[in-house]
């Protein structure tokens, strides 16, 4: 039986609120457009990492570039530099081009350093973002 959230029009099965006006499910997050305040479209979230303890989301995986899947670089980006702007319906980050290409980068595989703390400060001072783990 389909049911309908009247706070958000979404629809979806007896039991399964996928959105209300404050959450939203993590499917509905990836594939969700990453834009700049003009409405550029810089990439798409792939996926939320979150912090087993905590429930905090720590990071989302954005993917930037390529066609149809090929070339794509990944990119880590600390969850708090997100916000979602419901104009654009995409989550805001305003980053030049430079700033972006030389942001740290994962591989497709999420082969990189990111269990690491090391590498997760560095990725956290590179946008200058309070860590998900506190200080």
């Amino acid at each position: 039986m389909a049911t309908m959230n009247t706070t958000t029009g979404t629809a979806g099965s007896a039991g399964e609120v996928r959105e209300t006006y404050n959450l939203i499910a993590s499917d509905k997050v990836e594939g969700t457009p990453v834009r700049r305040s003009d409405g550029e479209k810089i990439g798409t979230i792939e996926r939320v990492m979150i912090e087993k303890r905590s429930g905090k989301v720590a990071y989302a995986v954005m993917s930037f570039g390529g066609f149809m899947g090929l070339g794509e670089d990944y990119y880590t980006l600390p969850w708090s530099v997100l916000k979602y702007n419901t104009q654009l319906d995409a989550y805001e980050l305003n980053l030049s081009e430079d700033q972006l290409r030389g942001a740290p980068r994962r591989s497709a595989e999420g082969r990189d350093a990111s269990y690491d703390r090391e590498w997760e400060e560095h990725v956290h001072r590179y946008y200058n973002a309070t860590p998900y783990w506190g200080l």
